[in-house]
């Protein structure tokens, strides 16, 4: 099979939901021995409010310390966020939407509609700047709030966004509660109504379904995935949720289905050391 693109969260997605806050030379070391498994994509931070996101502080600083961020993407909730990218030159940005009001609000404190709203001026902006653009699609499959998500909803709004110009659109199941077969008729039927549009899947692995919903998705044609090192993170703003899909265990799995991804598997194994010394925490995914 072709090669498999894993997109690393573990410098921000990985570390905005632990204790302990890691400097920008923590994280920065961090960053360094993901890259030395052959990780090309990786998610190296955000800018947001330091008081909701302590962990995040000073991303701008850590972006000045890397030499090349073609690959690397930052998180954002809004136009203040998008103006401190265009500031860093940052070449990709994340956005966020949560599809249902109850998260959304917990999230960024809007409604579906006027996030929305704010995403088309967003996006439209960084076309104009050049900047790659990514949204998660995010409590996709279920809410912590409002429970199952209907999925021709979800369709339609992946619709508005793609009418927006957005480059890449992630499918997220951010408390880890969906099954395969869920997966496999949402992503079968997104990628069939939208058939030009770029997909990828982000699984946490709450119910230990992460390698299966991915196994799913895999079947449904998406050949991206975000991971995270030693399956750190989990979403400050939804209950219950808890750590992302480890990347040693989905490349582990990649490599024995025969599928490529490019990564060093033994250097992963030492990447998850580092973030177990840096967090000051055990971190055992699957793989060992």
């Amino acid at each position: 099979m072709e090669n498999i693109i894993i997109n690393e969260v573990g410098p921000r997605d990985g570390l905005q939901n632990i204790n302990k806050v890691l400097s920008v030379d923590e994280r920065l070391t961090l960053i360094r021995a993901l890259e030395e498994t052959g990780i090309e994509h990786i998610e190296i931070g955000s800018f947001v409010s330091d008081k909701a996101v302590p962990a995040m502080t000073n991303t701008g600083g850590l972006i000045n310390k890397l030499d090349n961020i073609d690959n690397y993407s930052v998180l954002i909730p809004n136009k203040k966020g998008l103006d401190e990218a265009k500031i860093h030159r940052v070449k990709e940005i994340c956005t966020v939407l949560c599809v249902t009001d109850s998260m959304n609000q917990k999230n960024i404190n809007q409604t579906v509609d006027e996030t929305l709203n704010d995403l088309k001026l967003i996006l439209g902006d960084s076309s104009k700047n050049g900047i790659r653009t990514k949204c998660y699609v995010s409590v996709a499959f279920h809410c912590p709030y409002e429970g199952k998500v209907d999925s021709t909803y979800v369709e339609a709004v992946v619709g508005q966004l793609l009418d927006y110009k957005v480059d890449e659109v992630v499918v997220a199941d951010t408390i880890g509660a969906a099954h395969p077969k869920e997966v496999s008729a949402l992503m079968t039927s997104l990628s069939s109504t939208y058939k030009d549009a770029i997909f990828s899947c982000h699984f946490h692995d709450t119910r230990a379904l992460g390698l299966a919903n991915v196994y799913s998705s895999l079947e449904a044609g998406i050949k991206k995935f975000d991971s995270c090192i030693g399956g750190l993170g989990g979403c400050p703003f939804a209950p219950n949720s808890s750590g992302n899909l480890a990347t040693e265990d989905l490349v582990g799995m990649l490599e024995l289905m025969n599928i490529t991804t490019g990564i060093n598997l033994d250097k992963l194994l030492v990447a998850r050391e580092v973030a177990s010394k840096l967090t000051n925490l055990t971190l055992k995914g699957r793989m060992y």
